[in-house]
């Protein structure tokens, strides 16, 4: 072949410098994008958080199109208000089951093992809701605060209430518990460690109570403190089956047995015909017995008494 004629020791022409003001424009590498989104143990906290609150907002927004086809008068709003539980909890678990599939984590790392489905937890969880809030109720009763009253159901009537509001609050808890101590504390924890995540939450669910009717700070308060105190149960048992079964009596006992407001509300079909007396300090006024000074002397004693039943097994 011949040569290629022209000057072959002319000067060859380097590209024009980019200068440092302007953004580059070279296409993201793969494994950037892959820190992006992973990290050493997976996918990144925020983005998990992200994700799981995401798909919970889907998946109640697709199946609570088919509450609104429940009649709400009489007693259809009850049925109505049990669905949209129904709803509310299998928006908070379903997303878990997807990403602990993408996590490659076992669904109970979670805080609700399967093992622990209604196990010695769970009914420990459910005698603790009701002695304390007795407690509380006795306590109302000796500061002449409180009275029972007498009887507003009998029968069947009674029964099939007590029924009903039991397993509507076992939704409560449920929704609750894992919504704000389930796969969100555990992520959160993943990220800034389980006590900082603990107080964050738990602000939070404190502070959403303050959208219920008639309630106030100090009843927002001691949803906070309550809630941290299931934390404190997470964080010594391992499990959320305690604090389900805790929170589910608790509000059962309030609403129902007792027969006084819950977080500001009173429901349709309750036990007794009670009553408050004197001032709201004291007895909680229409936020009941949370918004009472005396719930934060049953808190600190619930916090006590659990310390010494399950006392720490591992540094926290």
């Amino acid at each position: 072949m011949g040569e290629i004629e022209g000057n072959t020791d002319a000067p060859v022409q380097e590209p024009p410098a980019v200068p440092p003001w302007l953004p580059s424009l070279t296409t993201p590498s793969v494994d950037g994008m892959h820190d992006f989104f992973l990290g050493p143990e997976g996918l990144r906290p925020g983005w998990s958080l992200f994700l799981y609150l995401g798909m919970g907002a889907v998946v109640f927004f697709l199946l609570s199109s088919v509450v609104r086809f429940i009649p709400s008068g009489g007693a259809g709003a009850l049925w109505q208000s049990f669905s949209i539980y129904i709803v509310l909890v299998i928006s908070s678990l379903l997303p878990t089951r997807v990403l602990a599939a993408v996590e490659k984590r076992p669904f109970g790392v979670y805080g609700l093992p399967w093992r622990g489905v209604f196990s010695k937890l769970f009914w420990l969880g459910l005698a603790w809701g009701i002695v304390a809030l007795s407690v509380l109720m006795l306590l109302m009763r000796l500061a002449g605060a409180f009275s029972f009253g007498d009887l507003a159901l009998h029968g069947t009537r009674a029964l099939k209430f007590a029924a009903f509001w039991g397993a509507f609050f076992l939704l409560v808890g449920f929704f609750e518990e894992f919504t704000f101590r389930g796969y969100t504390q555990f992520t959160l924890a993943r990220r800034i460690g389980f006590w900082p995540a603990a107080l964050i939450l738990s602000f939070i669910f404190g502070a959403i109570h303050l959208q219920n009717p008639g309630e106030a700070w100090v009843g927002a308060l001691c949803a906070g403190l309550i809630g941290l105190f299931f934390c404190f149960a997470l964080r010594r048992t391992g499990s959320l089956w305690f604090a389900v079964g805790m929170h589910a009596s608790w509000d059962w006992g309030e609403s129902y047995l007792y027969s006084v407001p819950d977080s500001g509300g009173m429901v349709t079909g309750h036990l007794l015909n009670s009553s408050f007396h004197g001032a709201r300090w004291l007895t909680g006024g229409s936020v009941g017995p949370e918004g009472s000074v005396l719930v934060f002397v049953v808190i600190a004693m619930m916090w006590v008494v659990f310390d010494r039943v399950y006392p720490r097994s591992q540094p926290m």
